[in-house]
């Protein structure tokens, strides 16, 4: 009889042996199919991995495979390839990985029935190309001079310099040359414009879009289009780097920069990382684009004490004639009393646009009417009570909600402590933000973008045709308006709430913070009209703000590498994390101590183990968390040493309702 090996979604390091049922041969073209199996008392979607002459197991206790599913070709051999490099590098079970990047529809024993395909972005008719400018014809000169193969590009272009447009050029080529294009988006909100774009430019390419927002059905056949190679623009959010192209020429990732790549659940990987991987693997160019590159990007191709990973190309200029950079200017608010969080300067030169009939945005990262309600008798703070975190006011729907958790309530008519009926919101979010700027300008239009108003793509696609349709004078929102969109006639950007970034104790927040508002800043005169970016803040002399006002990238990362150099912080070292999590924050620790001893006692020189701690946020939805940072110089020593502890850790006996993961170079800390 013959044996197939089967990968399969479980938390455990090893495949397992089937039989191939009466009637079926599989041969070693229907290695990557899939099947589905018993599996204790249920039934499975699995992987066939190989075709083994004989099995661990005696025959007779194997069981049968219950259906070889022959709807879709064979996962290809580069897609293994991917997989097991994602399973050795983040530690995580080979089965895992390979299941978990299917789309979740073909995971399924009974999968959705497709529905008849409908296109959710609105087509413009084709379009000609638009005039390159001197800078974007020597990008595209430079990596077509760069050959077929392997090369890393790094575009850093300014905000509105025309990024897009060599994206499209590129993917142009691609496509004259026979061969397929993967386009990386970090969010589902920035699909709609560029699908609309690309598929304006190609209409006849076929593209397949693929992100959460889209049906079960929807999402397996547009990878099936991918994988069969119908499809030949695939534009997808992290998850689409592990869609399978036959074809596979060139690979686009567009914001870089942006922390949606990285996973934070399952397997925490970094699909711009994987993506080179990718790109390294199949021999083909890969363009990284942003205004304010990864610092681990910059590094790469800016370095001079080490060879160039990447190749620096760079767009100073904006790309629509007569467009120029913003004017930044900072209001020192430490100088002039605040009108409910609004310098009297912003309120002035908003009402001048509402004038001249031209658009701002309030830039305010804190959704919510306000980050905290409280009792002006007693003190009483609305707490989570699933998390060390406090509850946000939502005034327009009367709740009280954790943006951790996600637990909500009612909000109350008195002090659950004392009953004092005075109970006052703290502190400002953007519904509150709303309110204020509607009472100052009650003629305006005031339009709020944030996670609460655009709850779906749908809300977002409606909210964001208004903005272009100009029925709109003032935008109030949060990072959702912060990049990837090109508004004609917002001149105005006015930046609230940013110093409590520049002393966090996360070492990454200033990188996050200047590429924040570099990002929001370049929404403003990105057409003919000038623009303006106001910037309220305590600290008028810090050098990010120094930098930003010159627009100055470049500067404010060199300072921050060399401060990273000298700290000992990536990308000077290498980083995994261990964290656990526990109704008692004691069996969490617990459990890091051993961890910690293990590793300790083994030799690894060149890894250094810190001690466990609990994390920023100690407790989430009633769990008690903790973590366990180890680093090292070398990436490889890293590995050998998580690869061996992995081992070590899956022996350890815990608590049954403590969970941990291990996260390689880990982004939250």
């Amino acid at each position: 009889m013959q044996i197939a090996r089967v990968a399969l979604d479980v938390p455990l390091h090893r495949f397992f042996d089937y039989l191939v049922p009466d009637g079926e041969l599989l041969t070693a073209a229907d290695i990557g199919l899939r099947v589905r199996v018993p599996f204790g008392r249920q039934s499975k979607i699995g992987i066939v991995v190989e075709l083994p002459e004989t099995s661990d197991f005696p025959l007779a206790q194997l069981k049968s495979i219950d259906a070889v599913l022959r709807d879709l070709p064979a996962l290809p051999a580069d897609w293994f390839r991917l997989a097991e490099f994602c399973s050795a590098y983040y530690q995580v079970p080979l089965g895992e990985v390979m299941l978990s990047t299917l789309p979740a529809g073909l995971r399924r024993i009974n999968p959705p029935k497709a529905r008849q395909s409908r296109r959710s972005a609105k087509l413009p008719p084709p379009h000609l190309a638009p005039e390159l400018t001197a800078e974007q014809k020597a990008a595209l000169a430079a990596i077509k001079d760069g050959g077929e193969g392997f090369k890393a590009y790094l575009l850093h272009g300014v905000t509105g310099s025309g990024k897009t447009e060599v994206y499209l050029r590129l993917i142009e080529g691609a496509l004259a040359a026979g061969r397929q294009v993967l386009l990386l988006v970090p969010e589902i909100n920035l699909t709609p414009q560029l699908e609309a774009r690309v598929g304006a430019r190609f209409p006849d390419a076929g593209l397949a879009s693929l992100h959460s927002e889209l049906s079960e059905a929807a999402r397996a056949r547009n990878w099936r289009a991918a994988l069969e190679g119908s499809a030949r623009i695939v534009l997808g959010t992290r998850l689409s780097i592990f869609t399978p192209l036959p074809d596979l020429g060139l690979i686009v990732v567009d914001e870089e920069h942006d922390a949606s790549f990285k996973q934070q659940d399952g397997m925490r990987y970094s699909a711009r990382d994987v993506a080179v991987f990718r790109a390294r693997e199949r021999d083909i160019p890969i363009v990284l684009g942003s205004a304010t590159p990864s610092l681990e990007s910059w590094a790469n191709a800016t370095d001079s004490r080490t060879p160039a990973r990447y190749t620096l190309l760079t767009l100073y200029e904006r790309a629509v004639e007569n467009a120029r950079l913003p004017a930044v200017r900072r209001i020192d608010t430490r100088l002039e009393k605040l009108q409910d969080g609004l310098s009297g300067e912003l309120l002035r030169a908003i009402e001048k646009r509402l004038e001249r009939g031209e658009q701002s945005l309030v830039f305010l990262n804190r959704r919510g009417y306000a980050p905290v309600l409280t009792c002006t008798g007693c003190g009483w703070i609305s707490h989570c009570t699933r998390c060390a975190a406090n509850l946000v006011l939502h005034l327009a729907d009367g709740r009280l909600r954790c943006h951790h958790c996600g637990f909500e309530s009612r909000v109350p008519k008195a002090c659950p402590s004392c009953g004092n009926q005075d109970i006052q919101p703290f502190g400002r979010g953007t519904q509150r933000l709303e309110e204020v700027l509607g009472e100052r300008f009650p003629q305006a239009r005031i339009l709020r973008v944030d996670r609460d108003s655009a709850k779906s793509r749908k809300q977002w696609e409606l909210l964001v045709e208004k903005i272009y349709a100009g029925e709109a004078d003032i935008l109030v929102g949060t990072q959702m308006l912060a990049k990837g969109h090109d508004f004609p006639k917002l001149t105005l950007v006015g930046a609230l709430g940013a110093d409590s970034a520049l002393f966090a104790a996360d070492w990454r927040a200033p990188e996050r913070l200047f590429a924040q508002l570099m990002q929001v800043a370049g929404r403003a005169g990105r057409a003919e009209l000038p623009g303006e970016v106001l910037i309220q803040t305590q600290f008028p002399d810090h050098p990010l703000y120094a930098a930003l006002v010159r627009h100055d990238y470049p500067s404010f990362a060199n300072e921050q590498l060399t401060e990273r150099e000298q700290a000992g912080f990536p990308p000077y070292t290498y980083q995994a994390m261990l964290r656990a999590e526990a109704p008692l924050m004691a069996d969490s620790l617990a459990f890091l101590a051993t961890a910690r001893a293990w590793l300790q006692q083994s030799e690894h020189g060149d890894v250094m183990l810190y001690d466990p701690v609990p994390m920023k946020l100690a407790r989430r939805a009633n769990l008690e968390r903790a973590q366990l940072l180890i680093e090292s110089p070398s990436r490889r020593a890293l590995q050998i040493s998580l690869s061996e502890w992995g081992v070590a850790l899956d022996a350890i006996k815990t608590p049954s309702r403590l969970r941990w993961h291990l996260e390689v170079d880990p982004l939250e800390f």
